[in-house]
């Protein structure tokens, strides 16, 4: 089964209480200190960008913002359903193991654990490497990741249930600890006749892998980026055993035979 197709219009429902604001809030620090400020025309692209929640924040903000997700049914809704406030932001339908750009950024993001979904040390490498070949001198690449504390305990074989005025989600989900895979088993019911009360039903999979910090810290510096820092999400401090998220930053660095204007 394919992820974010029916899961995709009833997204950003289940997804209201996400701080976003906070999340960005954040996130703009982070880019700031790494020399990437806001209101200076800097050019910044969005790996695993969804409906546009974040993008759309960043470049409210001050940022150029380029979006690109695998998913075309997120992506329309990022560029119809939110047409005036996506106005002038570029979203490209693209795998991020394969993206392409027309030319360097001065910075890329990736948040709500996009990169868990890299499977793979073979995918995270691959992307890592076309981050590095995408950023300008000295540009920083910043993305979050959940960890395997918060897999096994906070998530762990739970089932959750929630319910919108016009659409209902279950949420079976798994964690296999010799894999370091989380499964995602959803089922969505989605309001498609009021006046008959009829509802579409819709199931997805979706799974992510746990990936530890010295092994990614490992694959970026093997991408041929810098690794600058990592901390507990949302606070400058060390991730610990009980971190639920982690925010990691990169940096390119001098790359042989990579033209620099």
């Amino acid at each position: 089964m394919q992820e974010y197709t029916g899961f995709a219009a009833e997204y950003d429902k289940f997804m209201d209480n996400v701080p976003y604001d906070e999340w960005v809030k954040y996130i703009c620090m982070l880019l700031k200190e790494n020399g990437v400020a806001d209101k200076s025309g800097k050019l910044v692209c969005e790996l695993g960008c969804g409906t546009g929640s974040v993008t759309r924040r960043l470049k409210d903000r001050g940022y150029d913002m380029i979006g690109i997700d695998i998913s075309e049914e997120m992506l329309e809704i990022a560029r119809y359903d939110y047409f005036e406030e996506s106005e002038g932001i570029l979203y490209l339908l693209q795998d991020m193991r394969e993206f392409e750009l027309y030319g360097t950024v001065d910075a890329f993001v990736s948040v709500c654990d996009s990169m868990n979904y890299l499977l793979t040390e073979k995918d995270l490498l691959k992307t890592f490497k076309l981050v590095n070949n995408y950023l300008e001198a000295g540009g920083v690449f910043i993305f979050d990741m959940k960890t395997e504390y918060e897999y096994m305990h906070a998530m762990g074989t739970r089932t959750i249930a929630e319910t919108r005025e016009d659409a209902a989600m279950i949420w079976e989900n798994s964690y296999d600890e010799k894999l370091g895979i989380n499964t995602y088993d959803i089922t969505i019911f989605s309001l498609v006749d009021d006046e008959e009360e009829i509802y579409q039903r819709f199931e997805e999979q979706h799974k992510q892998k746990s990936w530890p910090i010295d092994k990614v810290k490992e694959l970026i510096e093997k991408a041929g980026m810098e690794f600058v820092c990592v901390y507990d999400a949302f606070t400058k401090n060390v991730p610990n055993d009980t971190s639920e998220r982690v925010y990691f930053v990169a940096r390119e660095k001098k790359q042989k035979g990579k033209l620099y204007v």
